[in-house]
């Protein structure tokens, strides 16, 4: 359930009730790319770790 939503929310899927308001959607860009570069920084760490 949780994964579902992570990955709708990732490919710009829109919520349900989103409003079409920009500064909102600019604000779901942002987030989206904060968390995959948060994502990417843990894969990053999970292969030096295991090195």
């Amino acid at each position: 359930m949780i994964f579902q939503k992570i990955m709708s929310y990732l490919s710009f899927r829109k919520q349900e009730g989103e409003a079409n308001n920009s500064f909102l959607r600019t604000m779901h860009r942002i987030n989206r790319l904060s968390i995959l570069m948060f994502l990417v920084a843990i894969v990053i760490l999970i292969y030096k770790w295991t090195r």
